[in-house]
């Protein structure tokens, strides 16, 4: 009896230790499929390189930080740039013109540093230290700057403003301002591009509603950086135009250091893409490859050409691009041959003779965006205007509005309200009206349209300008011919040039953020940013050119040209003018390269709204991306 309730016991014993044992299992198994659930489905991994989990990183407690952080970066870095023309005339005694060129060379060299930033993200740091590193630069080049001000340029103290100018400065102090301004550049051009690419890689656009979040993202992106420099375009600039260089500077510093402290709170939360390695070796390849089989005859549609394992993608966080049929002479890169498959059988691939088509397609986006990049650039010449000319037009006109004196570059203020309102504007009233008269959902007008608008706005601004700074002159003239540069009529005329400026730069900007990060392969994304920052810099090259080549024939037979240092002598209505014909032409030039476009197909997103040509069968389906997520679970 005893014996037999001690194998009874055992019994139930062992029966619970089985029940225990498939509990566990089913437990594990619910948990392994709930991290298989949450976990991103585009190929984002945490800071320890383990496959993101989407409710514990990224999406808007991460984006929230970097939007502050760019509103910080955004108000340090326009302290320094909204009046550097002022700054230049009043402290170190420079002609309007020659601020104007350098302040264009200056800004554009900003925009030329991103493309520093972009290669060393994409190819070996990764976004995150790309951004921690150069906005370490950033705050020790306003340090060096405000030191600089503050010991040796803006002597007598309290100089600079309208009425007490500067002593002259050795080559020396000369030296160490520029010094301090282009480490400025070097930090914020290193890290603008990224911030902004790093932003959107907080939210999945493989799922749909992170996908409409990152959509939002960029728009939100772009009015923090108009926000930020609402402060610097206000208060920094009366402290500065009273006089107060130093303390402006030294307040700038100080946000900077906010924006980086802020950024390495966020540390636990970011999601991150993996660095993909050297892409100018990849581009090489390619073109090298295809070369070398110049007499190779491509196949028709894509057809056997070579391929790397989904793995390889799954492991580095990119998604494969499928075949297109332009830029047909860069298959070849992809055909194999006889020898490539003799190499192949022995384990052995030579990356300069065969590419995969995914490689071969990173090429071919590239230079399917590069049309569309180059006309962006008279865009910018356009609007680095804004912080150049713009000043020097408003200084000559009448500042002030009872008691009140209103600094020039504080106009800039109707530029950034402008961004906001109608950031508002379209993202609630114009885009849900378009997407229900195209009748597709949460899709309204697509990038490449809403930078065409951009650009026809951009015409209207400059047409304004044009107009207004007529009536100037035609003011002073009748006033005072001979007065320098002065006029009665109310700097407030130059609201609606500033505000047609910042509803360009919603419909151009935002739609150039927004189009060259999507339309960019996964391991481009900071260089798709780039161009967009690059851009920029070109257009402040252009318009530095410009100047100088107007300047160059409006001043024979000892005229005094379109741009003097009197405004009053000079015709700046015409320079706008210029600019608004130039305008019309890239518009043409930009609709025909529009047309053209075909945008790049993803795995997985074949069937958005730009590629709707393609059929299904393309596509990569949920269930073979969530197999990619498990491949980097298991082995991470």
């Amino acid at each position: 009896m005893a014996s037999l309730e001690v194998s009874k016991g055992g019994h139930d014993h062992h029966h619970h230790q089985l029940r225990d044992v498939e509990e566990g299992t089913n437990n594990n198994k619910k948990f392994m499929m709930k991290e298989e659930e949450e976990c991103t489905l585009d190929g984002t991994v945490d800071r320890h390189g383990r496959p993101a989990i989407r409710a514990k990183t990224g999406s808007w407690s991460a984006g929230a930080l970097i939007l502050v952080n760019q509103g910080l970066a955004t108000l340090a870095f326009f302290g320094v740039g909204v009046n550097l023309v002022l700054f230049l005339t009043r402290v170190l005694q420079q002609n309007n013109a020659d601020a104007a060129n350098n302040v264009s060379k200056w800004t554009g060299t900003v925009y030329i540093f991103s493309l520093v930033g972009a290669f060393l993200s994409d190819s070996y740091w990764g976004r995150y230290k790309t951004c921690a590193v150069f906005q370490v630069i950033f705050v020790i080049g306003l340090a060096a700057l405000s030191l600089t001000s503050y010991l040796f340029l803006v002597k007598p103290s309290g100089c600079g403003d309208e009425e007490n100018p500067c002593r002259s400065h050795s080559s020396f102090e000369i030296g160490l301002f520029y010094l301090s301004i282009y480490l400025v550049a070097l930090g914020n051009g290193g890290y603008q591009p990224n911030i902004a690419t790093f932003g959107a890689d907080q939210f999945d656009e493989e799922d749909t509603k992170e996908g409409y979040s990152k959509v939002a993202f960029f728009s939100y992106f772009y009015l923090a950086l108009n926000l930020g420099s609402l402060f610097s375009n206000t208060i920094l600039v009366y402290f500065e135009d009273e006089g107060l260089w130093a303390l402006g500077f030294w307040a700038s510093m100080g946000s900077a250091l906010v924006a980086l402290v802020l950024f390495l709170v966020g540390t636990p939360r970011y999601r991150h893409f993996k660095a993909s390695g050297n892409p100018l070796s990849r581009l090489c390849q390619v073109l090298i490859a295809a070369t070398r089989k110049w007499y190779v005859e491509t196949p028709m549609n894509g057809e056997n050409l070579y391929e790397a394992d989904g793995k390889d993608f799954a492991s580095n966080g990119c998604r494969k691009i499928l075949h297109t049929d332009e830029f047909k002479f860069l298959d070849k890169a992809a055909c194999m041959t006889s020898k490539d498959l003799a190499l192949q059988n022995k384990g052995v691939r030579s990356p300069w003779h065969l590419c995969p088509v995914s490689q071969v397609e990173e090429v071919k986006c590239i230079l399917r965006l590069l049309p569309i990049w180059l006309c962006t650039i008279i865009y910018s010449v356009v609007f680095t205007q804004m912080a150049s000319l713009f000043v020097e037009q408003g200084a000559a006109m009448k500042t002030t509005v009872g008691n009140f004196r209103i600094p020039a570059a504080s106009m800039s203020s109707f530029d950034i309200l402008s961004v906001a309102a109608f950031v508002f504007i379209y993202r609630r009233v114009l885009d849900p009206i378009v997407a229900r008269l195209k009748k597709v959902k949460s899709k309204g007008l697509t990038e490449l349209q809403r930078m065409g608008i951009g650009l026809i706005i951009a015409i209207v601004a400059m047409v304004t300008a044009g107009i207004v700074e007529h009536y100037r002159l035609k003011s002073s003239m009748q006033e005072c011919p001979h007065c320098d540069g002065s006029s009665s009529l109310s700097i407030l005329w130059q609201i609606p040039q500033y505000v047609l400026i910042g509803a360009s730069e919603v419909f151009m900007y935002v739609g150039q953020l927004e189009f060259f990060n999507a339309q960019a392969p996964d391991g481009l994304k900071s260089f798709g940013s780039a161009l967009c920052m690059t851009s920029i810099s070109l257009g402040n090259y252009v318009s530095s050119l410009l100047v100088s080549v107007v300047m160059k024939i409006s001043t024979r037979d000892n005229l005094p040209g379109w741009i003097p240092g009197n405004l009053n002598r000079g015709h700046l209505d015409r320079f706008y003018f210029l600019l608004a014909a130039l305008t019309t032409l890239d518009l043409i030039a930009y609709v025909a390269c529009a047309k053209w476009y075909k945008s790049i197909k993803l795995e997985g997103k074949c069937n958005s709204s730009n590629n709707t040509t393609e059929s299904d069968s393309d596509c990569s389906t949920d269930d073979e991306r969530t197999t990619n997520c498990r491949l980097l679970i298991t082995r991470s």
